[in-house]
């Protein structure tokens, strides 16, 4: 069976930005791609690699889980499963690391942006993160992996360690290929709306968290940053504040962007905004009505166990090959 791989990092909670660009994405992906076979995994051993609190990561790992079904993942042909519950990812790493050079290592973009926002106490595995990533995807020999912009580099990495090692030890890896996203809104921040809205913005108003009681998603969007002009009109580089709420308002209701200018062009930004408000809180409701049932269930505790199970066994078995490709242990 083809394989499809994906994680997502426990490092906060879910925002429309993360939902509408890329949740809902992967849900028309299963649908795109009925053969194969999808494993998401929650990668909290990505999230280590600076200090947490361990009670708000454990609190967060259960509430990714349970998004990503309250959201429409359909459970046929889909494993989901906790990244460091499955040792064969930290094992494979390390025999990758053996396939990969500090100078790949050092060009890698994201290294390098958040190591200079951590003028010191960098910890190694921040450098040598992108090969976990790269055994995250092998282990399961991807066909495809959905990336986005940010994402792009690791993947190809990780394609070069794959190539290197069937050029060494003969065909073993299956060579992932990228899977970008044909349409997938870019949602950015409602206090600096020339930034990307993000899960770890120190503004807290800047985001619309996917759990948010209706009175917080409608205080936030009626004190969205705008400009004075008043026209309802798409233009992200005079008018992003503005632009940035249309392009909320038709990822939600799949409308194009004339026809959204067309049914507002004679209302003011607060008409518009409590539109904007009204279709995010009416999509955002039955998705924490589901979240509500799973999280206060045994659902997603026994869903995550059939994933690592069915997980833990292909991942295992990989890591027993390349250990007898390399020679390592006694099998002869």
């Amino acid at each position: 069976m083809k394989h499809i791989v994906s994680g997502i990092q426990p490092t906060g909670s879910l925002n429309i930005g993360t939902y509408l660009g890329s949740i809902r994405n992967f849900v028309k992906l299963q649908e795109s791609y009925p053969e194969h076979h999808f494993f998401l995994f929650i990668a909290d051993l990505h999230a280590i690699t600076i200090p947490r609190d361990r009670q708000a990561l454990r609190r967060t790992i259960k509430e990714l889980g349970a998004l990503y079904l309250a959201c429409g993942l359909k459970k046929e042909k889909l494993s989901l499963f906790i990244q460091s519950e499955i040792p064969a990812h930290s094992q494979m790493a390390y025999l990758l690391q053996c396939f990969t050079y500090i100078g790949e290592l050092e060009r890698m973009t994201q290294y390098k942006e958040k190591a200079q926002k951590q003028v010191s106490g960098v910890a190694s595995s921040l450098f040598t993160y992108p090969v976990l990533m790269a055994g995250d995807i092998l282990l399961y020999d991807a066909e495809y992996v959905p990336v986005g912009e940010d994402q792009k580099q690791h993947l190809e990495l990780t394609r070069d360690i794959a190539m290197r090692v069937n050029q060494r030890i003969g065909e073993f890896f299956t060579v992932p290929k990228p899977l970008i996203p044909k349409v997938g809104a870019r949602i950015m921040s409602l206090i600096e709306p020339d930034k990307k809205m993000s899960k770890s913005d120190d503004y807290i108003k800047s985001r619309i968290l996917l759990l948010d009681d209706e009175v917080i998603i409608r205080k936030r969007i009626m004190s969205a940053v705008t400009d004075s002009d008043q026209s309802i009109k798409y233009d992200k580089v005079n008018k992003p504040g503005i632009s940035n709420l249309i392009t909320i308002y038709g990822a939600i209701t799949n409308e194009s962007i004339e026809v959204i200018e067309a049914r507002f062009k004679n209302e003011s930004y607060q008409s518009f905004k409590k539109a904007v408000a009204d279709v995010v809180v009416e999509e955002l409701k039955p998705i924490q009505a589901r979240y509500k049932e799973i999280i206060n269930s045994n659902e997603l505790d026994a869903f995550l166990d059939e994933g690592r199970l069915y997980a833990e066994k292909i991942a295992m078995k990989k890591v027993a090959k390349l250990n007898h490709k390399l020679g390592l242990g006694r099998k002869q």
